[in-house]
């Protein structure tokens, strides 16, 4: 918001002002320097929101291509145990490896939150 500012005058250029057009300018000053600020702050909201976006999209794609990491590097383990095991004991023991995992990892979660561990 741009607001045209005038030429400061001086005491041999005008005739005194009265109380009541001085605080008018001032009620005025002060509204403009208000809206100034709340523009201010709006502008450096819309830019971290700005630098924000653009961060949680990069997570979401490094969380997406770890995912896919994580599963290729558990299909290969059954690829691996698979010629001992069987394929279908192969799946069972991977499978249930990481439901334990996933299991304690939960349990580790849930006590920190209700607040027993550090």
């Amino acid at each position: 918001m741009t607001r045209v500012v005038e030429p400061l005058r001086t005491a041999a250029t005008t005739e005194p002002e009265t109380l009541t057009s001085l605080v008018s300018q001032l009620v005025d000053d002060g509204r403009s320097f208000i809206t100034a600020e709340i523009d201010l702050a709006k502008a450096r909201a819309s830019d971290k929101i700005g630098r924000y976006r653009s961060a949680a999209v990069f997570f979401g794609i490094a969380a997406i291509l770890g995912l896919a990491a994580l599963i290729a590097l558990l299909v290969g383990l059954i690829f691996a145990l698979a010629p001992s095991t069987g394929p279908f004991a192969a799946t069972l023991i991977v499978v249930g490896v990481v439901v334990i995992v996933a299991g304690i990892l939960a349990m580790m979660g849930k006590s920190r939150l209700s607040g027993g561990g550090a």
